[in-house]
């Protein structure tokens, strides 16, 4: 679910001392895009958003929730937006929150 070289090549490349500002300020820009999406319910900003969702996931190494932004992403380019889960996107960001929280400080050490 969580990339952990991922995470610590980003924290390597920000700093150990701002890593923590950094991942919050990334949880902050997908909760606000995830709010977003809640709001379009028209769909007509779903690539984009889910676009800029999946780059946040891979530098987060949210591997999963990047992968169902990246089939959502392919899925609203194809004019398939209302084939996208919304709901099992969102999930997989949460749990993947919940992994992160819990696992961090043993996978970062």
């Amino acid at each position: 679910m969580i990339d952990w070289s991922r995470v610590r090549q980003l924290r390597d490349e920000v700093g150990a001392s701002e890593f923590d500002e950094v991942v919050q300020i990334f949880l902050d820009e997908v909760q606000e895009t995830i709010e977003r999406l809640h709001k379009d319910t028209a769909r007509l900003e779903l690539e984009q958003n889910l676009h800029f969702l999946k780059g946040s996931a891979l530098s987060l190494g949210f591997d999963r929730f990047s992968k169902l932004c990246q089939d959502g992403e392919r899925n609203a380019a194809a004019g398939k937006s209302g084939d996208v889960d919304l709901a099992a996107i969102v999930k997989a960001y949460d749990e993947s929150c919940t992994v992160f929280v819990a696992e961090k400080t043993q996978n970062l050490a």
